[in-house]
């Protein structure tokens, strides 16, 4: 019998079953395709969704025949919504998603934090999201199914990659027999154990951290609100930690930290699952029925490439970093390299930026990953300290925090935030910068605001790059309505957002006369006090790769 929670027996979710389709290329046709991409998870689905946004065909390659078991990565910033949102998908998301704004964490069972994430009327989105990884999968494959420019092929196991001067060739295996796939580009989203790097002899650095965790999760009705619980020390695994989040369909996630000297294989056995589970129900109030669906192991580490790009094979997701899940940043992380990667090919293979826009693309995403590291190191060495030192000193926090308030922010969790680009090749005018005393630094994602009549400002970005005008009265300037058309990229028009609206204006730190210049995945590339056509069209020429810094 299957064991719960597998694709055979989940007690909530229907796993679709994908056929393989025979490829042309097993019939002999020579096929040079634009861009492959290797492991349709979230990662890999994204970046074909972004691709096909811009007019560019991939085809997209995974060994399985249907989605990933059990419910992985649950938590969805905002930041990511408006990822999903880009991509045509976000309602069905929000629609089955629990969005939330405040987390608890614990001292034994005493409260000593309050975790309250910034939320306004001017967001469409919460903070966060928890939402099981196969619905992440599930409706992002959907999209792609429907999607005539992306050509998903299950059952298509890659083998081995070649690095030519024209592209890659890929050697896939298939029930059908193996055949060869040429392309220009490959993003390689196929996860921690990535055949592409293994196969290119490239390997991740950092560190390894000793604690493990259990994550399972359960089914069991409550009426406790969605947030986030952390409990240190407390009556259900003491001297461990234990995080708890609510999903939808009634599951819970429940993840628990193994003591020093637990054996992991007997951590695993399911008896040990359900007692340990058990004990942290009952220390939580718990009473109801529950039943087990699934459960893993789980090990934090700060692992990356050194370089997210070899030739033409760009790494995303867990396949160029694999980051602690304390924080949620590794979903989230994942999903900026696919829209920062998908787009910048885009514009390559389509000839509206030279190849080294490129070359973007590993300082941008590795310096997000060099950032996490550094704040989810001090979370994981919180959460799982790795020696009597860091365990002393922690202990020592949470229990001043009982009843000192200075002591409390030491417990911050440093939730996933986006990261700012303020130092990439493509991001310009430094000094017109500065002259902005608030408002989204260039290099940093713009920030959302309600307008005037109910809409949302992002709602107005097209999908290529756009200038956000300030201008309380509503009139274009003449010298950027002259302008707009001279900066459309092929078919993508240069898509000008006239705000009237004072909050937004006051927001972004704009007066009358003010100008961003934003990148299609919604950074800044330069901003100004006041119009400058002339450095608006070389930043815009520098954030397309087409002059040097």
């Amino acid at each position: 019998m299957p064991r719960p929670g597998s694709r055979d027996r989940s007690l909530y979710f229907d796993y679709p079953r994908y056929e393989f389709v025979r490829p042309p290329e097993l019939d002999g046709r020579r096929i040079t395709h634009d861009v492959a991409i290797v492991g349709a998870g979230p990662v890999g689905l994204a970046a074909a969704l972004e691709l096909a946004r811009h007019g560019v065909s991939s085809v997209l390659l995974d060994d399985k025949g249907t989605l990933n078991d059990g419910s992985r990565a649950i938590c969805i910033a905002r930041h990511s919504l408006e990822i999903l949102q880009q991509l045509g998908v976000s309602e069905r998301f929000v629609g089955k998603a629990l969005g939330w704004t405040h987390g608890t964490s614990y001292y034994g069972t005493r409260p000593v934090y309050r975790l309250e994430m910034p939320h306004s009327t001017h967001e469409r989105f919460h903070p966060m999201y928890n939402l099981q990884q196969q619905y992440v999968e599930l409706f992002l494959a959907e999209a792609a199914l429907e999607e005539p420019r992306i050509d998903l092929r299950w059952l298509s196991r890659v083998t081995g990659i070649e690095v030519t001067g024209e592209g890659a060739r890929l050697a896939i295996a298939t029930a059908a027999g193996p055949y060869t796939l040429a392309t220009r580009y490959v993003i390689a989203a196929d996860g921690a154990r990535s055949v592409v790097r293994h196969e290119l002899g490239l390997a991740l650095k950092g560190d390894a951290y000793e604690g493990c965790y259990v994550i399972a999760d359960i089914r069991m009705q409550s009426q406790y609100p969605t947030e986030r619980r952390a409990y240190f020390n407390s009556p259900g695994n003491p001297d461990s930690t234990v995080l708890l989040h609510r999903q939808p369909d009634d599951i819970w996630r429940v993840d628990y930290q193994l003591t020093s000297g637990e054996s992991e294989t007997d951590a695993l056995q399911e008896g040990n699952v359900r007692r340990r589970v058990g004990a942290i129900l009952e220390m939580v109030g718990e009473q109801a029925p529950w039943e087990l669906e699934w459960w893993s192991l789980y090990k934090a580490y700060t692992l990356a490439l050194d370089d997210y790009r070899h030739g033409p094979v760009l790494f995303a997701g867990d396949a160029a970093h694999l980051v602690p899940i304390f924080g949620v940043r590794g979903l989230n992380s994942g999903l900026a390299d696919a829209m920062n990667a998908a787009w910048k090919l885009a514009y390559v293979c389509r000839g509206r930026a030279p190849p080294r826009l490129l070359d973007s693309y590993s300082p941008e995403r590795r310096g997000a990953t060099l950032e996490i590291f550094d704040l989810a190191a001090k979370s994981t060495k919180f959460m799982t300290p790795p020696t009597r030192g860091y365990r002393l000193l922690r202990d020592a926090a949470l229990a001043l925090s009982l009843r000192h308030d200075l002591a409390r922010p030491l417990i911050n969790p440093r939730q996933s935030q986006p990261y700012t680009y303020s130092a990439s090749p493509l991001t310009s005018f430094a000094g017109r910068d500065r002259d902005f005393a608030s408002g989204p630094a260039a290099g940093a994602p713009l920030v959302n605001r309600r307008l005037e009549h109910g809409s949302f400002l992002l709602d107005a970005l097209g999908r290529g790059f756009s200038g956000l005008s300030f201008s309380p009265d509503g009139k274009l300037p003449a010298e950027l309505a002259a302008l707009a058309p001279r900066l459309a990229t092929g078919d993508e028009a240069f898509t000008v957002i006239n705000v009237r609206d004072r909050d937004a204006a006051a927001a972004y730190g704009a007066a009358d006369g003010g100008f961003y210049l934003v990148r299609p995945d919604r950074h800044v590339a330069a901003r100004w006090r006041t119009m400058a056509p002339d450095e608006i069209t070389s930043a815009w020429r520098r954030a397309l790769g087409w002059s040097a810094a």
